[in-house]
């Protein structure tokens, strides 16, 4: 088989293919597969967007975000790491795999975990190396650390992204994580930045200023230059990301639906990206009218990247106090997303354990289950059930 699959080609004559159906609740998983069988791209069929797999099944993804094994190593944890695990990652992530897909979870959204958050420091966990992907076993999403410019991160100067030292540094990164990964079939596709503050800031990170003057929004030279200069960064990227993996989708950046979005930004990554992905926070009613009117305005598939409603009152970021996931309102968004022709995915903002830092999570640092966690089971299971009979 020529791996370098043309995707945008494949997109297009992706209709005339046949495909088979999901079934529930692991579809999404291709641990069984090799890379003679492919790799994910997407497609549409019965009037909306779909993941399709690498065994030609049209599926919905359904993602669980931060997976990080040190909020089993507290001292309260009272040695679970050591003595269930051997203190081993290779031992530790079957178990992970396990219960996600006990959850009707059929891939990992975003590993990385936040675990400090203050007003000189917002940090996240590492990312998984090739190896802890594997013994993981499960369809899994990447995220490529291409520049530091995250609403939430305050430490970090933007450097040029028009310039030669960034080019040089995404064929560092390409050279060092794609490689590595591009023969993967259990890899989706890459994210590039968590929430870029591309014209707006917050309180914490204002002292670098936003990538570009959202004053340029304002005028048609101003667009044209924001328009300019977001062609160079995704070029950048994603020429880098193809030269050593022509094989994975481009996910792009993962933009922060409740800030302001340049379209010019958009129709700059057009040409490159495949899935455009969306953070979007708030009530249902928020959620679901950000994400129809992404949806609507691209045309193109669109993934609720990280998202979460608690069940217990939210005074805020950092929490104050622990917080739970609200099951019911989760499954409420599920629903809302399925009116969405162009949303093929939901990845929930986890956590798999709950931290100290973001303070709510699936599991506690004893590994017992959260009271709302059988009911986002339910509402996943329930989510399968819909792609079997719509996807078919």
């Amino acid at each position: 088989m020529n791996n370098k699959i043309d995707r945008r080609r494949f997109i297009g004559t992706s209709m005339i293919l046949g495909a088979g159906s999901m079934v529930l609740p692991n579809a999404c998983s291709a641990g069984a597969s090799n890379k003679d069988e492919g790799y994910y791209t997407v497609a549409q069929k019965n009037g909306r967007w779909w993941l399709v797999d690498p065994a030609g099944n049209h599926t919905f993804s359904i993602g669980l975000n931060h997976i990080d094994p040190a909020a089993i190593r507290y001292l309260a944890s009272n040695g679970i790491w050591e003595e269930k695990y051997d203190n081993s990652m290779e031992k530790w992530l079957p178990k992970v795999k396990e219960d996600l897909r006990d959850w009707g979870f059929n891939c990992l959204g975003w590993e990385q975990e936040v675990v400090i958050i203050t007003p000189e420091m917002h940090r996240h966990s590492r990312s998984f190396t090739f190896e802890e992907y594997q013994w993981l076993d499960m369809p899994y999403f990447h995220l490529l650390p291409v520049i530091e410019s995250h609403q939430w991160e305050w430490e970090t100067k933007l450097p040029d992204v028009t310039g030669k030292a960034f080019e040089e540094w995404c064929d560092y990164i390409a050279r060092d994580k794609c490689a590595r990964l591009k023969d993967d079939p259990k890899l989706i596709g890459y994210f590039f930045t968590d929430c870029p503050a591309w014209i707006h800031s917050n309180k914490n990170n204002d002292w670098k200023a936003p990538m570009l003057d959202p004053e340029l929004e304002k005028t048609e030279s101003g667009r044209k230059e924001i328009f300019r200069v977001a062609s160079i960064y995704y070029k950048t990227i994603v020429d880098a990301i193809k030269r050593y993996d022509p094989n994975h989708l481009i996910c792009g950046d993962r933009y922060e639906a409740n800030a302001p979005i340049s379209k010019e930004v958009l129709r700059a990554a057009m040409p490159y990206v495949d899935i455009f992905s969306f953070q979007c926070f708030g009530s249902v009613e928020n959620i679901a009218k950000k994400m129809a009117y992404w949806g609507n305005y691209l045309k193109k598939p669109v993934l609720l990247a990280d998202s979460m409603i608690s069940a217990v009152e939210n005074h805020g970021w950092p929490p104050k106090q622990d917080l739970l996931q609200d099951d019911i309102q989760y499954g409420e968004v599920m629903k809302e997303l399925r009116k969405i022709p162009e949303c093929m995915g939901f990845h929930l903002c986890g956590a798999y354990i709950k931290n100290n830092a973001r303070r709510y999570g699936l599991l506690d640092i004893h590994e017992n289950l959260e009271e709302t966690t059988e009911g986002i089971k339910k509402v996943n299971i329930e989510q399968s059930e819909w792609v079997r009979v719509s996807g078919q």
